[in-house]
């Protein structure tokens, strides 16, 4: 064999070597930053997960928008409690207002149909509390529960007969709004004795 031919193959063993070494070393680089990006992505999942928690703890905790004591509470028929938690104005000149029963009792409650009041939409609504009132002593009115197109009553409407031993039934009635000046209201329902609320 001649020392050309011999020196050309030296050369393309040396290229050759070259070349795998290239190709270990760039694969190597690659491992590596695929491991990286694994670990990243390993160890960030926890972090978000954390993250995660700490909003969902936040919440747990954070308070509610609802008072935490009613403005006025009264006791009615068989242990059931009514508990208003605000009479507010709204923009439309309308007044709502936010409360519940409770029923403190041992036995269910059975929801009498006068809550309905002179309801001529009972058959369409259920059950509803369109007997609730407003009286404006200072302006000498009575305000009776707003009412939609359809004649529906515009409060808490088509809940249940009973109300059991140690439940609760949330309500909304909305009203017109009396004048600006006047601040206070009572409230009157069927069973409940009159009570006097304050307008927010």
């Amino acid at each position: 064999m001649s020392m050309r031919h011999m020196s050309t193959m030296r050369r393309a063993a040396a290229a050759g070597l070259l070349s795998s070494v290239l190709i270990f070393t760039l694969a190597a680089c690659g491992g590596d930053g695929d491991e990286a990006e694994s670990r990243g992505a390993s160890s960030s999942a926890p972090a978000g997960s954390n993250e995660h928690d700490k909003s969902a703890a936040a919440s747990d905790t954070a308070p509610s928008a609802a008072p935490s004591e009613p403005v006025a509470t009264v006791k009615g028929d068989k242990g059931l409690e009514m508990s208003v938690f605000s009479a507010r104005r709204d923009d439309g000149g309308f007044l709502t207002v936010d409360g519940q029963f409770k029923n403190t009792s041992s036995v269910g409650f059975t929801v009498p149909v006068n809550w309905n009041g002179l309801e001529q939409a009972v058959a369409s609504t259920g059950n509803s509390l369109a007997a609730m009132t407003l009286v404006d002593s200072k302006g000498k009115k009575r305000y009776y529960v707003l009412r939609d197109t359809d004649n529906r009553p515009l409060t808490t409407y088509a809940y249940g007969n009973l109300i059991k031993a140690g439940d609760t039934l949330s309500f909304f009635a909305q009203f017109p709004a009396p004048p600006a000046d006047t601040t206070q209201v009572a409230l009157q329902f069927p069973g409940f004795p009159s009570t006097t609320i304050e307008l927010s």
